[in-house]
């Protein structure tokens, strides 16, 4: 008889709690739908002195579970969590209202909470995640803003944000949920990693300078010296301190060496200018530009196939990724910072064997032109004809030079293949507007030279029979041999990959290195601050790819 009383007792006590409980949650629930209903003289929705972007989505999610609050006090903790770990993507807390959640009351047990407190921390956390979910998945700024040139790379149906809201709100792991939205690249986890490398150094004091002086070399002593060593310990790029702390010694020297590597500088192992420069940044610079590189990571690294060719601009390279992996390398040369190369995404289709090059507009009306009216034999040393825009041949000693390029030019100039052309031997075709592509170049000595910005925006390849040969992908039909065969015979020849291979053109001014090696490149384009400057300004809804998808485009 006394344990039915205490199984009854038990019974009553759960049916009071559960009571409590949905009354409750219908007090929070009447607070949450007229803080949505309510707007200031704005027209915004203000929740605890913060603005809701995504007030309308919102409206729609809650309503569709009438307007029951989504998040338990016992998860709170927890959330703020996940919302404070976007700084591990380079990205700021403040921005999914971590300050404000935490000034609520959100770590508390909410005991002390009115249903009017509980609902505003519900709405804050429901806009923070759907705004940490959305920069993962298309990054915080919208590269338009930067770029006119810019294309979004996806779209999203308008739904799909409100299907994220409803698949969070059933998550029993948020954290894992947040962290299928980011990409799921090596390259994006090894910047990761090196932005918590930078900013342990950051939060422990950083790096001390070192101080100005004659070139440090081999040999080499003093305190400049010393402070060298300190310096190559705090990045890694000198492992253990065994020798002398004021000797330049050959570990030292190694040091100065992989230093210099990692930062596009010449490594011969002499600490002059430009490497006494850039040991001398601040270590807060240098988690900055990691910031900006895993934000532009964010913009093309999603949905990206297993095969893929990148053009790595600031790092003048072009990199040939495999299923497996694995990487192919070869040097680049990349446009001037007047005509730079542009970023954007492709598929390269085709290549050509001894391309004719028919010179772009802003090459003849700035370069071509000019050099034709000082040298009458400029176009003939270069085998440049002159066509009509039929497409015949016309004597460019018939036409009146000195009219031009102040008048519209009425033809076209074509390079004939050969050594000489602009164009080397291959050129690699991927659909673009820009006329930019991949190709060879007569210019063969520049890909020595450690800052390669030289053409007028198309990327110059230091290797392309070996990129060839790897694109059409048959090496029993098309090896190198073979290729140069072509080439040889003189005749333009168009050869068609077996399948499309997408092709990246993308600006990284850092990245990390399958071996946890992190290397900074100089921003020769000077993108880096704009987009610093937008990655650390308030928050502001773009929503360009779902409004893309609203409208069709």
């Amino acid at each position: 008889m006394v344990h039915i009383l205490k199984a009854w007792v038990w019974v009553l006590t759960l049916l009071v709690c559960v009571t409590a409980s949905a009354a409750e949650s219908t007090a929070v629930g009447g607070q949450i739908r007229q803080l949505l209903k309510a707007t200031d003289a704005g027209g915004n929705t203000v929740v605890a002195d913060q603005a809701l972007v995504v007030a309308p989505l919102l409206r729609r999610f809650y309503a569709a579970r009438d307007y029951r609050p989504v998040w338990a006090p016992e998860r709170w903790r927890e959330l703020v969590a996940v919302l404070r770990a976007s700084r591990d993507d380079g990205l700021s807390p403040d921005d999914y209202y971590v300050a404000a959640l935490q000034r609520a009351g959100a770590t508390q047990t909410g005991a002390d909470l009115t249903a009017a407190d509980k609902a505003e921390l519900d709405l804050l956390f429901t806009e923070g995640l759907i705004r940490l979910v959305y920069h993962l998945q298309f990054g915080k700024v919208d590269p338009t803003s930067l770029n006119a040139d810019w294309q979004p790379q996806r779209v999203i149906d308008d739904r799909a944000p409100l299907a994220v809201l409803q698949q969070l709100a059933a998550s029993d792991d948020i954290a894992a949920s947040i962290d299928a939205h980011r990409p799921r690249h090596p390259i994006y986890q090894r910047m990761q990693e090196a932005l918590a490398r930078y900013m342990a150094i950051q939060d422990s004091g950083g790096w001390q300078p070192v101080e100005a002086g004659p070139t440090l070399r081999l040999g080499d002593s003093g305190e400049r010296v010393r402070q060298l060593r300190s310096r190559l310990l705090e990045s890694g790029d000198l492992q253990e301190d065994t020798g002398v702390i004021s000797l330049f010694d050959a570990s030292l020297e190694n040091a100065v060496r992989n230093f210099q590597q990692r930062h596009g500088l010449t490594p011969d192992g002499l600490v002059g200018g430009e490497t006494l420069k850039a040991l001398n940044q601040t270590v807060a610079s240098r988690v900055a530009q990691i910031r900006v590189n895993l934000e532009r990571a964010r913009w093309v690294l999603h949905e990206l196939e297993e095969r893929y060719v990148v053009v790595d601009i600031a790092g003048f390279e072009v990199l040939d990724v495999q299923p497996d992996g694995s990487v192919w390398r070869t040097r680049a040369q990349v446009g001037r910072p007047y005509r730079s190369t542009p970023v954007f995404r492709s598929q390269i289709d085709h290549l050509v064997i001894n391309p004719t090059w028919t010179v772009p507009p802003t090459i003849l009306s700035k370069d071509l032109l000019p050099a034709r009216r000082k040298d009458p034999d400029y176009f003939k040393a270069r085998n440049i004809r002159v066509l009509d825009r039929t497409g015949n041949y016309v004597d460019e000693q018939t036409i009146d030079w000195s009219r031009y390029p102040e008048q519209p030019f009425p033809y076209m100039l074509r390079q004939d293949p050969g050594p000489k052309n602009a164009l080397g031997r291959i050129k690699f075709m991927f659909p673009n507007e820009h006329a930019v592509y991949l190709h060879d170049t007569p210019s063969r000595g520049l890909f020595e030279r450690d800052q390669r910005a030289f053409s007028s925006g198309c990327i110059r390849v230091e290797l392309p029979y070996q990129l060839a040969e790897r694109l059409l992908d048959e090496p029993a039909v098309w090896g190198q041999e073979r290729i140069r065969g072509a080439v040889d015979s003189g005749q333009t020849q168009t050869l068609r990959l077996k399948a499309p291979v997408t092709v990246i053109l993308m600006y990284w001014t850092a990245d990390a290195t399958a071996d946890g090696r992190v290397r900074f490149k100089r921003d020769i384009y000077q993108r880096d601050q704009a987009l610093l400057q937008a990655l650390n300004a308030p928050f502001r809804l773009h929503a360009r790819h779902i409004k893309t998808a609203r409208s069709g485009k």
